[in-house]
């Protein structure tokens, strides 16, 4: 009973993200990139996994970097609770060329946003809690959608069994 329990509670905490979500998304991440004049905002799920990135990546692996981000949060948020805070929503790494700001949106992504000389953390501050105000709107119609699938349909299951059999020769 309490496994059910469990995947109930994955479930409900699960975002499903279409095409138009993912497009949204990255509008406000370019509008980020534009008013504080940061180098990239990549939008990461809380496993590590990249939701969608503005910007310039090219130098960098994202898929680690989102990987490293989840880690860091989830270590950061030990550490909170051990000073008596459920989290920390914002962490910054300052390094000599460029730095780096995650911030928690909602209680299930987290953004990381790159910047260098060319801005100040103030201004990337002010900006991202704009953005992910903007953000927590645009998850929040997610996770009210109504049309979101529970499962394949079984149209679709017995389509794709019947092309695998084709394929494979069955």
């Amino acid at each position: 009973m309490a496994a059910k329990k469990d995947d109930r509670i994955l479930k409900d905490k699960r975002l499903i993200f279409y095409a138009e979500d993912v497009e949204k998304i990255t509008k406000h991440l370019d509008e980020l990139l534009k008013l504080s004049d940061s180098k990239s905002n990549i939008l990461i799920d809380k496993d590590g996994h990249l939701i969608t990135k503005a910007g310039h990546t090219e130098s960098y692996d994202v898929q680690t970097v989102s990987a490293l981000v989840a880690g860091s949060f989830a270590a950061t948020r030990e550490m909170a609770r051990l000073l008596g805070e459920e989290e920390f929503s914002i962490l910054f790494h300052q390094g000599k060329r460029d730095n780096i700001q995650l911030t928690l949106i909602g209680d299930r992504t987290i953004l990381a946003t790159i910047f260098d000389n060319r801005t100040t953390i103030g201004m990337v501050r002010l900006y991202t809690k704009e953005i992910a105000s903007k953000l927590a709107k645009v998850f929040k119609a997610i996770t009210e959608r109504k049309d979101a699938p529970e499962s394949i349909s079984k149209d679709y299951a017995d389509e794709a069994k019947g092309k695998l059999d084709e394929f494979f020769g069955d």
